[in-house]
């Protein structure tokens, strides 16, 4: 064998393994608030009002670095045996450890199995209602 050629052979090699190597840089996971879970469960829809302690305009999906993101939460229970003092209806905080390439979809777990008085918020509590692969990563904007 050529020795040029067997050289040009393990660079290109070398070079192509090098271009599909994953950026790690950009891996993500996605948080979702948008889809509609199947209120028979007792899980409602939530807003997301604050992303790490910062204030947001809630989004279907958040495309999310890995690691611990905490997500404050409004409810949207509309049950009609929800009878709670509006006083009651306040945000709650939930903590995700986002993986990478995963999709978490936010609800509102509406506690049914116990009577509320006054301003209880105890009635629901935030959560993940489903999780699934997806594949995701970071734009050059996002990071």
């Amino acid at each position: 064998m050529n020795w040029r050629c067997a050289g040009g052979i393990l660079l290109a090699a070398g070079l192509t393994g090098c271009a599909s190597a994953p950026d790690p840089g950009q891996a993500c996971g996605t948080v979702s608030a948008y889809l509609q879970p199947d209120s028979r469960s007792d899980w409602y829809r939530v807003v997301v009002t604050h992303l790490d302690g910062k204030a947001v305009i809630s989004r279907p999906n958040y495309a999310l670095s890995p690691g611990v993101h905490e997500f404050t939460l409004a409810e949207l229970i509309d049950d009609p045996t929800l009878k709670v003092a509006l006083a009651a209806r306040v945000p709650k905080n939930l903590s995700v450890t986002v993986a990478a390439d995963e999709r978490y979809h936010l609800g509102a777990k509406f506690n049914k199995d116990r009577p509320y008085q006054g301003n209880d918020p105890g009635y629901w509590q935030p959560g993940i209602w489903q999780q699934e692969a997806h594949e995701c990563r970071l734009s050059e904007s996002q990071r």
